[in-house]
């Protein structure tokens, strides 16, 4: 029951109010959207919260049971946008509707809960974002062992997997679930998401349970055929989220029609800081550009700006399918991408128009922008295939073939849908003419329904004689004939009185009775059978829910490809090479989104192999090392996601994981300072890196004492070197650490130069063999616009620092105590030191002038 103001015994609320808490016990943790006429209305703590949240009026609506009602309320035509908002927000809503016929009701209408919307069960494309997902996911653990299930509702894509606690992080980025379902037992120990999560009963996540229902879903006699066989953790999570996901849309799920089960090694790992880190959707500060996404998605469908950002986030180590892409890129070079890009333009999104199908939501304009996107697909087929055909790309060819029109799908919609429909069904117009004998015939009624009346008076008049006779219609007498008193003693036998006027007579006849029925009612007869033949043509579309999936997804490989195609020739990408040695060989590679915002990018060369793991990358600070490092990782993504690259050449060996520890902030919320969240990374890379492993190491030990980083920084290196044997870009202003390439000979020096010019610094963003002379971090600082003083005092600091330096074999103690400092210059100095004579008026001069004396007797 609602708090606020409910009580106990419904029966004490009026007949409507007793409505309301019925449905609501059934969704209290919902809000509830409760029909009334021409508004939703929400009660108690619902429009409470509702007024809060929309920023709408909260009032009363009299009593109930004694008491005011707090009540809240929205039209019914704007509740899409009041949807949206509340989604964003993480709000779950029932709607409740009036399903029953307020003319035949004996007491309050009958109403129902008849949609349902949380944030992972969306299909709706007002509430959905066109270029991402929104995944409703389920987790259940056992100890270190987790299971995974996610559906994106909106496409019907099913999968599961099983996986270690500590590879949770990992997924929950690489997924971004909107919603996640959690046992009642698991509330505690989880990693951080931005999902809104749902705890539904234990006994929800029921292996075996699970198993039978899907089964039967599937219409197979068990799951063996999805490669479904001891996945016990994550098949009690996917019958959680089917029971669910079955809950909220109130019907079968027809669109699902397979399950995927995913395995550990499918993809190369990427942690969730590694993603973060390279940008790929997503920048540092949580904005969707300048990221790897932005400028790589020129996709003309949404459906291809979703591959594409799928395909960003899942690497292939199977490097087959890798290969393939890259072969199609290439063909789609020769101008055959752009073709194919135009006429893609303003294609439907089918994909999620499919799903809609499936669950009976579809709405008019869904149907009529499929039908003239099945009618395109011909054209699209041939810019595909087009000229030698027999050279074409492999997977160029399998595509085309998905791109077959389903000509049974195709000649349905062009008969049974409007080539205009209206928006919404409620309005009428959304059949063809002609697809209904008895719908042409109801709207011949209404748009024949004037000439009828004049073609009536016309015989009226001949068959009595009476010239002015009048056929006519009002809304409260409805049709009538009208005859002056002075032809009354005319009329025919069959004419019957309907309404007496000061000067005339006006009546009815049988004939005319019977097209006042007929007219009267055929607006509303038309649209019952309008929403008869729509709910008849949705199951009939339903048998080719196959056809169009796989046409949704070959279009969005394409357009994806395509868009792949457009950036390695605006950007001048080269196809990479596999092989089995290992290595990771980049000729004049750049950082791609760098390199898009920059007017001029130098290239760099990367070299890493099995003599040499480990490059210890030293240089200035903004000279470069980060972005050197990260365009490594980037090169090496895109290639395992089948893109061309970034690089003048590009030659890979086995590749499994890429891991970066790159920056670190305070974690607040969990209680970890910057060194802490930094040793986390960095233990995690240690643990998990192996010798096909891509690992970058940014400035490890900065947020301790020098001693400490040092000695932290060097164990790290080593154990990279010895144990996890794993290729590796090691940056680091610690020079002592270039002498590991004296004891470990795949250990390599490498510098990123810059050269000084009196007290300014100009970087040169080039990557050459050996260690750097200095940091230049100085020099820097003045960049950064420094006070010249605090400079000078650094200058002279780090000129006694070295000096000291020099005297000794080890590193100082940063916190021994110091010898005298020399004595600092004297003021004056340091005025003259700063003046530019050739800028000075003479008055100027003479003002300073006096400035300095005093500063010389002071």
């Amino acid at each position: 029951m609602a708090k606020g103001g409910a009580t106990g015994d419904v029966s004490a609320h009026t007949p409507v109010m007793q409505q309301w808490f019925r449905a609501k016990a059934d969704h209290p943790d919902k809000l509830l959207f409760f029909r009334m006429g021409d508004f939703y209305e929400l009660f108690y703590e619902d429009a409470e919260k509702s007024a809060r949240l929309l920023d709408i009026t909260l009032t009363a609506r009299g009593q109930s049971a004694g008491k005011p009602i707090p009540m809240a309320g929205i039209p019914y035509h704007a509740v899409e946008g009041y949807l949206a908002k509340l989604v964003k927000l993480g709000v779950s809503v029932a709607i409740c509707e009036q399903i029953g016929d307020p003319a035949l009701a004996k007491g309050p209408v009958e109403r129902a809960v008849t949609r349902i919307v949380t944030p992972g069960t969306l299909t709706d494309a007002n509430l959905l974002d066109d270029k991402s997902d929104a995944l409703l996911l389920a987790l259940c653990i056992d100890r270190k062992s987790a299971g995974l299930a996610w559906l994106n509702l909106a496409s019907g894509d099913f999968r599961l997997m099983e996986t270690s606690v500590d590879a949770l992080p990992a997924h929950f980025e690489r997924l971004r679930p909107a919603e996640l379902l959690l046992p009642d037992a698991l509330r505690s120990g989880l990693p951080e998401s931005r999902a809104i999560a749902q705890h539904l009963p234990d006994w929800h996540f029921d292996a075996r349970a699970a198993a039978h229902a899907l089964a039967e879903h599937f219409g197979t006699r068990d799951l063996a055929g999805f490669g479904v066989a001891s996945e016990d953790l994550a098949l009690a999570a996917a019958g959680a989220l089917y029971r669910y996901a079955q809950a909220t849309q109130l019907r079968a799920l027809g669109h699902v029609t397979s399950l995927t089960v995913e395995r550990e090694g499918s993809y190369l790992r990427l942690d969730a800081a590694t993603r973060r880190n390279l940008e790929i959707t997503e920048t540092l500060r949580g904005e969707p550009s300048p990221t790897l996404l932005s400028l790589l998605d020129t996709c003309a469908t949404s459906m291809g700006s979703r591959w594409l950002r799928h395909c960003l986030h899942h690497p292939l180590t199977e490097r087959g399918i890798a290969s393939a892409r890259h072969a199609a890129v290439g063909d789609l070079l020769d101008g055959r991408g752009e073709a194919i890009a135009k006429a893609l333009n303003g294609f439907a999104d089918i994909d999620r128009i499919t799903a809609r199908i499936a669950l009976k939501s579809a709405r008019p304009r869904d149907l009529s922008s499929l039908r003239d996107s099945l009618a395109r697909l011909p054209e699209i087929q041939q810019k595909v295939g087009a000229g030698d055909t027999a050279n074409l790309a492999t997977k160029l060819q399998e595509l085309a073939a998905a791109l077959n029109t389903p000509q049974a799908c195709a000649s349905l919609l062009t008969d049974a849908v409007a080539i205009e429909p209206s928006s919404l069904l409620r309005e009428g117009g959304v059949i063809a003419s002609g697809y209904s004998k008895d719908l042409d015939e109801l709207r011949a009624i209404q748009d024949n329904c004037g000439a009828f009346l004049i073609e009536l008076e016309s015989r009226e008049r001949e068959r009595s004689g009476i010239a002015n006779l009048k056929v006519e219609f009002n809304k409260v007498h409805g049709f009538y004939i009208e005859v002056t008193h002075a032809n009354v003693e005319k009329i025919p036998e069959d004419y019957r009185r309907r309404q007496t006027l000061k000067n005339a007579e006006r009546y009815i006849t049988p004939e005319l009775k019977a097209f006042e029925d007929k007219a009267l009612s055929a607006n509303e007869r038309a649209l019952a059978l309008e929403r008869l033949l729509w709910d008849e043509l949705l199951e009939a579309l339903a048998i080719h829910i196959a056809p169009l999936q796989r046409i949704a997804r070959a279009i969005a490989e394409l357009d994806g490809l395509a868009a792949f195609a457009t950036a390695a020739a605006r950007h001048n990408y080269s196809a990479p090479e596999f092989c089995d040695e290992a290595v990771i060989e980049i000729e004049g590679g750049r950082h791609p989104v760098v390199e898009a915002q920059v007017d001029s990018f130098i290239a760099n060369d990367a070299l890493l192999s099995a003599t040499r793991r480990l490059l210890l990358v030293t240089g200035p600070n903004m000279g470069g090392k980060s972005t050197y490092m990260r365009q490594a990782a980037l090169i090496v993504l895109l290639a395992h996601c089948g893109s061309y690259v970034p690089a003048a050449r590009c030659r890979l060996g086995p590749v499994d994981a890429i891991y970066t520890r790159i920056g670190a902030s305070d974690d607040l919320a969990s209680g970890r300072s910057t060194f802490m969240v930094e040793m986390t990374e960095a233990a995690a890379i240690l643990n998990g890196a192996t010798d096909k492993s891509l690992v970058l190491m940014d400035e490890i030990g900065r947020g301790t004492s020098t001693f400490d980083g040092v000695a932290l920084a060097f164990a790290i290196a080593r154990h990279l070197i010895e144990k996890n044997r794993a290729f590796t870009l090691f940056s680091t202003h610690y020079f002592e650490l270039t002498r590991l390439a004296q004891d470990y000979p795949v250990c390599a020096n490498v510098h990123l130069d810059a050269v000084e010019h009196g007290h300014k610094i100009v970087f040169l963003h080039s990557v050459a063999e050996g260690p750097a002379s200095q940091s230049y971090g100085v020099q820097v600082a003045a960049l950064a616009g420094m006070p010249p003083a605090v400079v000078r005092e650094a200058r002279r600091r780090l000129a006694l620092l070295e000096n000291r330096e020099a005297g000794t074999l080890t590193q100082p103690d940063l916190f021994a105590s110091t010898p005298p400092l020399p004595e600092p210059p004297h003021p004056a100095l340091d005025a003259l030191r700063d003046l530019n004579p050739d800028e000075l008026s003479p008055r100027e001069a003479l003002e300073i002038l006096y400035e300095l004396a005093k500063l010389a007797k002071s």
